[in-house]
């Protein structure tokens, strides 16, 4: 097995740009995954985000989560549990409006840092889909414009703690699944593992990198390459020790955009060669909220049979 993809985005400027495109665009054909170092956001911040997130679990989160477990018997399950995660979670929303002021849970100091932390990763987000416009041959800035619809993307941050687990074998941190939007950006624990992906039929861990951002592709991306690049089962194992931190960051299209394969992406001269559908994204992202644990090969046929909707009257209102 080939080992995983690291970029090291400081290379995109040098004489050896060719090489790092190469192999961003081998991770996006062939992995769905990879890891970037050097890729602009400070070292500082990133501690930061990563200490106040611990303090806001200790704090917060904790007792919530013991009080959960109690509650529903599961330091004690004989079974494997398949309807629920072992995951402490909170979501904050920054794209197309903010809502980090409107948790009361959150303290000034981490609220002011995650929205400092959310405006780099933004940048980012949107640099890597230049990037991917690049290898794919796609004019700059295509992918920013399907997902920006009528009022923007939607992004925003899922903040998880994987408290440690007595039944592992038992109960997932988090159940297998493809993310259904476009580009994740994940700031993960570098001592605690746990997150794995599936290729080639097997689990493979992704390795825990210190101030690393570990990008994966979702279901709309393969969508608009036409399947040349791929989103990827992926899971969170829990650990008998440790408290696992992850801050996963999903940069999606806005609601009301239209996503369907690009045309410089289909063969004009076959038209059994566009093999995806088009939909609005919101229509997606209802099915996706019911079906999140399941193959998306059935979730990519559903949409077929609502795509008969003028989709395309939507988008130019």
């Amino acid at each position: 097995m080939a080992d995983f993809p690291v970029v090291d985005m400081g290379k995109l400027n040098t004489e050896e740009r060719g090489a790092a495109m190469e192999k961003i665009k081998d991770a996006c054909e062939h992995w769905g995954f990879f890891e970037l170092v050097n890729h602009g956001i400070s070292i500082e911040l990133m501690d930061t985000v990563e200490r106040l997130t611990k303090e806001h679990y200790k704090k917060t989160m904790e007792q919530r989560f013991k009080e959960m477990v109690a509650s529903k018997g599961l330091e004690s399950v004989q079974a494997e549990i398949k309807d629920l995660d072992w995951e402490s979670t909170f979501f904050l929303r920054h794209l197309p409006v903010s809502n980090v002021s409107d948790n009361a849970d959150l303290d000034e100091e981490y609220r002011k840092i995650m929205k400092q932390f959310a405006l780099e990763l933004e940048k980012l987000a949107e640099h890597l889909l230049d990037l991917l416009c690049e290898n794919l041959g796609l004019e700059k800035g295509y992918l920013k414009k399907v997902f920006y619809g009528s009022k923007g993307p939607n992004f925003g941050t899922k903040v998880s703690n994987y408290p440690p687990c007595p039944t592992p074998d038992l109960i997932k941190g988090l159940r297998a699944h493809t993310d259904a939007g476009g580009i994740i950006l994940l700031f993960q624990d570098d001592k605690v593992s746990g997150l794995q992906l599936l290729k080639d039929d097997q689990w493979i861990d992704v390795p825990p990198m210190r101030h690393s951002i570990v990008i994966n592709l979702g279901d709309q991306l393969e969508v608009i390459t036409n399947g040349k690049y791929k989103s990827v089962m992926h899971r969170v194992i829990a650990q008998t020790d440790g408290n696992r931190m992850s801050l996963a960051s999903f940069y999606n299209p806005g609601d009301d955009a239209v996503i369907s394969p690009a045309p410089a992406l289909v063969k004009e001269s076959d038209d059994t060669s566009q093999v995806y559908p088009k939909f609005v994204f919101d229509d997606y992202m209802k099915l996706y909220a019911g079906l999140k644990f399941q193959a998306k090969e059935p979730r990519f046929e559903a949409m077929k049979a609502v795509s008969s909707v003028d989709v395309g009257a939507i988008a130019t209102v």
